[in-house]
């Protein structure tokens, strides 16, 4: 398990006690916009979700992965690898940490690290990419420092959340590429 640990953090698979964390991560409204969710999830459904967790990313071409913090065993967060490709060897990446608390502590940059490391030595990957909304400073400097470059933008991609009075808000999404 050396592979999935960093100074800081171990990243592992999720378990039936993490139920409650990803009940409230996936039903976060304030995180809906990053992950294209409009609906909220049940428990049921959820606990469907990590009863098949275990299947290999070669068939559901996704792996979700919990960030726990070293010091504590707390849970933080949650790393997603997604869209996996196995023929052109690349998945797209996303990352939340939880709560503010956790936040700005090098949590996530390291899981990133992790990740990274697990995609090149594992699972043979020769890509990853993030797709992050232009006004998610946090976001954009945490990849860019992780080495991800700025590839594309797709213009006018999100509908923002919380427009009012009929008017049609869009935001652009970058597109950021890290070669492993």
């Amino acid at each position: 398990m050396r592979t999935l640990r960093g100074n800081k953090i171990l990243l592992r698979a999720l378990e039936p006690e993490d139920i409650d964390i990803l009940y409230r991560i996936e039903n976060d409204e304030d995180l809906w916009s990053l992950s294209e969710t409009l609906v909220p999830f049940s428990k049921h459904t959820l606990k469907e979700y990590i009863a098949n967790a275990h299947l290999d990313i070669f068939e559901t071409k996704q792996l979700r992965l919990v960030i726990c913090d070293l010091g504590t065993g707390d849970v933080i967060g949650l790393v997603d690898l997604f869209d996996f490709d196995p023929l052109h060897l690349r998945a797209g990446l996303g990352i939340v940490i939880a709560s503010n608390e956790d936040k700005r502590k090098g949590f996530a940059s390291e899981a990133i690290k992790v990740v990274k490391g697990y995609c090149a030595t594992h699972l043979k990957m020769h890509q990853l990419y993030a797709n992050i909304d232009e006004e998610n400073k946090p976001s954009r400097a945490l990849f860019e420092k992780s080495g991800f470059d700025l590839i594309g933008i797709k213009k006018d991609w999100r509908r923002k959340y919380g427009v009012s009075k009929g008017k049609r808000s869009f935001t652009n999404e970058l597109m950021y590429q890290h070669i492993l």
